[in-house]
């Protein structure tokens, strides 16, 4: 668990060569969050076969939808903990400095996450 750490902080004080290209897309989530993440997606998967079994047995259609908006919410709420966790990583990544090019990864992930 120790050396995950270290090489996380390793990360963080590489510097990137002139042309070299930084990679947004990896997760880098710590334990902690990976965990949490997994833990309320695999809650929200309960929710959607619960939801299942009202349609099929034909529930009261106000249940089933008070049901799908707290899924929604609850996908939300691990869309926002992941967009978190990019922000960080992408303004972060490489060198300190905010670029054009990170500041437009990051905005382009935010639109596209907000549709």
């Amino acid at each position: 668990m120790e050396e995950k750490k270290d090489m996380k902080e390793e990360k963080k004080d590489v510097k990137l060569e002139e042309n070299e290209k930084i990679d947004y897309n990896t997760l880098g989530l710590d334990d902690n969050l990976q965990k949490s993440i997994l833990v309320r997606l695999r809650r929200i998967e309960g929710q959607v076969k619960g939801i299942e079994k009202m349609v099929s047995s034909e529930a009261c259609c106000k249940d089933i939808l008070v049901q799908v908006a707290a899924v929604r919410s609850a996908l939300n709420k691990v869309g926002g903990l992941l967009l978190e966790n990019y922000s960080r990583n992408c303004l972060l990544s490489g060198d300190d400095k905010i670029t054009d090019e990170k500041l437009q990864q990051l905005v382009s992930t935010f639109l596209m996450f907000l549709k």
